[in-house]
C-alpha cells in the first residue's frame, strides 16, 4: 500500500502530465513542468511561440527547453526584430542561453534573473536555450519570464545612454503622435528616482490614445487621468514646468516616455505642417 506522501506525489505527477506543457490558445504563451521529464533529465523540449508578446512558465525545471520565437509574419522586417525578456523576480532553477546553430552564449545566470531586469537581443541571434540546474531535492522552483518583440531601432535607443534624453526632431514628433502606444496632454506632478530610472507622475487633461490602461480615469464626472511614465535616470526631468504632449511606448505593462514637447510647441509645429500638407495623421487639437 502506498504511503500518503508517495500517493500525493504520484497524483501531482499525473496532474502535471495532464495540465502542464500546454500552449495558450493563441500560442503566445507556454506553461510546462519538469515533472513530465521524470527519469529523463537530459530531455530537450522544443517550444514555438508566435506572437509579439507573451510569457513562459516552467515548473520544476529538468533537462532543457529551446524556445523558438517565430512571429506570424513573412515580412522581411521580421528579421530586424529584437526580443526583450523580463524575468520574474521569483525566477530560479535555470541558466538561459542564446542558441545559434548549436553554439551557446550565456544570456542570464540563475542569480541574474532575480533582478527582474529587461534583457534584449536580436531575433537573428538565435533561440533561447533554457537549461535546468541539476538539483538533489524536489523543492518548488519556477523559471518564468515575459517576452516582447520590438524593432531594432527601439532596442538600440534603449541601450544608448544619451538617446532617450535627446529632443525629438519635428518629423519624429509628428510621427510619434500617429504611431506611439500612448498620446496624452498633461502636466508633470512629481518625479521619483528609482534604480536606473525615474518615475514621472503625470496628470492628464486630454487622452488621445493608450494601448493599454496605463493611465487611470479620475471618474465618470472627472475629465482627467493619472499615471506614471518611466524615463532613464540621467534625463533629469523636473516637475511643474508647464503643459506637455506625452508620447511613448508600453513595455511589459509600463509606459516609457518618447517625445514629450511642450504642448504649445507641438501646436505650432502641427499647424505649420497642416498648412504645408505634410502631417502624417490628423490630431484633434480643439
Amino acid at each position: 500500500m502506498l504511503s500518503p506522501m508517495l500517493a500525493s506525489f504520484l497524483l501531482l505527477l499525473l496532474l502535471c502530465r495532464i495540465s502542464f506543457c500546454q500552449y495558450s490558445s493563441d500560442q503566445c504563451s507556454w506553461k510546462g513542468s519538469g515533472l513530465t521529464h521524470e527519469g529523463h533529465t537530459r530531455d530537450v523540449e522544443q517550444v514555438y511561440l508566435r506572437c509579439s508578446q507573451g510569457s513562459l512558465e516552467w515548473l520544476y525545471p529538468t533537462g532543457a527547453v529551446i524556445v523558438n520565437l517565430r512571429p506570424n509574419t513573412v515580412s522581411p522586417a521580421a528579421a530586424r526584430l529584437s526580443v526583450c525578456i523580463k524575468p520574474s523576480k521569483d525566477s530560479t532553477g535555470t541558466n538561459i542561453y542564446l542558441d545559434r546553430s548549436g553554439k551557446l552564449r550565456l544570456l542570464l545566470r540563475e542569480q541574474d534573473q532575480a533582478q527582474g531586469k529587461v534583457h534584449c537581443f536580436s531575433i537573428r541571434e538565435g533561440a533561447l536555450f533554457i537549461e535546468a540546474i541539476p538539483r538533489t531535492d524536489i523543492s518548488r522552483r519556477i523559471t518564468a519570464f515575459q517576452y516582447e518583440l520590438v524593432n531594432d531601432r527601439l532596442r538600440a535607443e534603449s541601450q544608448s545612454p544619451g538617446a532617450p534624453c535627446q529632443p525629438c526632431t519635428d518629423a519624429e514628433m509628428l510621427l510619434a503622435v500617429c504611431t506611439n502606444d500612448f498620446v496624452a496632454r498633461g502636466i508633470i506632478k512629481r518625479v521619483d528616482p528609482e534604480e536606473e530610472r525615474s518615475s514621472v507622475s503625470v496628470e492628464i487633461s486630454r487622452l488621445y490614445r493608450q494601448k493599454t490602461h496605463v493611465f487611470v480615469s479620475g471618474g465618470v464626472r472627472v475629465r482627467s487621468w493619472t499615471g506614471n511614465i518611466k524615463m532613464p535616470l540621467q534625463c533629469r526631468v523636473k516637475s511643474g514646468e508647464g503643459e506637455f504632449l506625452f508620447t511613448g511606448t508600453v513595455r511589459f505593462g509600463e509606459a516609457w516616455m518618447g517625445c514629450a514637447p511642450r504642448y504649445k510647441d507641438f501646436l505650432r509645429l502641427y499647424h505649420e505642417a497642416q498648412v504645408q500638407g505634410i502631417n502624417p495623421c490628423h490630431v484633434d487639437t480643439d
